[in-house]
């Protein structure tokens, strides 16, 4: 039944959903700085913008990463195992947030180009995290409140969006206190001051703190039991660790593992004969919902900025 561990497992899941939103979504914010800072023109009447290659390029690269990430740690997560492999792709999450702050160079276009750089290499980490949240969370909950805890794990994108912008609000805000400039029809060369490039900085690698603190609580949870006990077939460790998480005293049914193991039933490949009959119209009929949503949602993500 569920208990206060279900609740956990949401929140360690969810706060991985709550960084991908965040690390993909909150580049669309800060493009309009970038283009001020890096593409201006002082002789111009108004301030720089990204070039359009360029802004499409910063805020596509992670979703090239992201593509990836999905197939190549999603097949690795059927391999190693949920837990170790959802640690790599929180590892690489942070080491690229924080190197997408650290975009040091000494032309603009340099500076363009190791940011996505590092944002190819984050998309490719978020990429794994996708799949790996949502299944953790699907193998953790029991059938009557699955549905509603997986819902429970997306809903958490929009809060990192939502984060997403008050972080912006916050430190615009603050720097805009702190270091007043002139209005760029004022003085063009006044307005742009050299502290501005420390606020894009800041917003990106803000991103490597909810994926430290997820690290370390899902590196204290165990393997998903149905992982341990279908996959590495391993029934009395999946018991042991359940009875562990749950609190209470669960079986270790060998026998019937065993038994499920010799008939085999679900021993065929993504791409069978047998997948295709079983599974192949829940599949598509599932994929092309979230090709269709993701069309709209992505789109109204990344350029947000214009829209409000």
């Amino acid at each position: 039944k569920t208990q206060l561990y279900h609740f956990t497992a949401i929140v360690v899941a969810g706060m991985g959903f709550f960084t991908d939103a965040y690390d993909l979504f909150c580049i669309s914010l800060v493009t309009k700085l970038l283009g001020r800072i890096y593409y201006t023109d002082l002789s111009q009447p108004n301030p720089g913008t990204l070039p359009p290659g360029v802004a499409a390029a910063v805020n596509g690269v992670a979703f090239c990463g992201t593509l990836s990430g999905q197939l190549f740690f999603g097949w690795l997560g059927d391999k190693l195992g949920r837990k170790s492999v959802y640690g790599m792709t929180l590892v690489l999450m942070v080491i690229c947030s924080i190197g997408s702050g650290l975009s040091f160079a000494h032309t603009p276009k340099s500076v363009m180009a190791t940011l996505c750089f590092f944002r190819f290499w984050l998309g490719f980490g978020i990429g794994g995290d996708y799949p790996l949240s949502a299944t953790i969370m699907s193998e953790y909950a029991n059938k009557k409140t699955r549905g509603a805890f997986i819902a429970a794990v997306f809903a958490m994108q929009g809060f990192g969006i939502l984060a997403g912008g008050i972080v912006t609000l916050i430190i615009s805000a603050a720097f805009r206190a702190g270091y007043q400039k002139p209005a760029y029809q004022d003085n063009a060369a006044g307005s742009i001051g050299s502290e501005a490039d420390f606020v894009w900085r800041i917003i990106l690698m803000l991103g490597a703190v909810p994926a430290l603190l997820t690290y370390y609580w899902r590196m204290k949870m165990p393997e998903t039991a149905r992982y341990t006990a279908l996959v590495a077939k391993d029934a009395k460790l999946a018991a042991a660790d359940m009875s562990k998480v749950l609190q209470a005293q669960l079986e270790d049914e060998s026998e019937k593992m065993e038994e499920m193991v010799r008939r085999g039933n679900n021993d065929f490949g993504l791409f069978s004969p047998q997948f295709a009959r079983r599974h192949g119209l829940h599949l598509v009929g599932t994929a092309t919902t979230w090709f269709l949503l993701d069309i709209a949602f992505y789109s109204q993500n990344l350029f947000q900025k214009d829209i409000f």
